[in-house]
């Protein structure tokens, strides 16, 4: 916040591209230290709020949803065989009783 403000109007957006912040964020901080409530604001990219997983942690959840959507797609098949079956059931009924 200090080197935004100490920068040179021509300078202040690189300031924000290299930060990947926007104005609003500025805007934000300024009104909470207008406040006083500044030390209250956190970055949520780097926060201990939001700590980071471990590599395991990581490779876990990846395989949960890979997992999910697996269970999700052998469900739509088995429901989609039961169907063939059905069919083929009855058009061999259909076929048989023609004879």
């Amino acid at each position: 916040m200090a080197e935004y403000e100490a920068a040179p109007k021509n300078e202040k957006g690189a300031i924000l591209r290299r930060e990947r912040l926007y104005h609003s964020h500025v805007k934000e901080w300024r009104a909470a230290r207008d406040a006083g409530a500044l030390e209250k604001l956190v970055d949520k990219r780097t926060s201990p709020a939001r700590p980071k997983q471990s590599a395991a942690e990581v490779e876990n959840e990846k395989l949960r949803r890979q997992v999910e959507r697996l269970e999700k797609e052998l469900a739509r098949n088995k429901a989609a065989l039961e169907v063939m079956g059905k069919a083929s059931a009855l058009l061999e009924m259909i076929s048989g009783g023609a004879d």
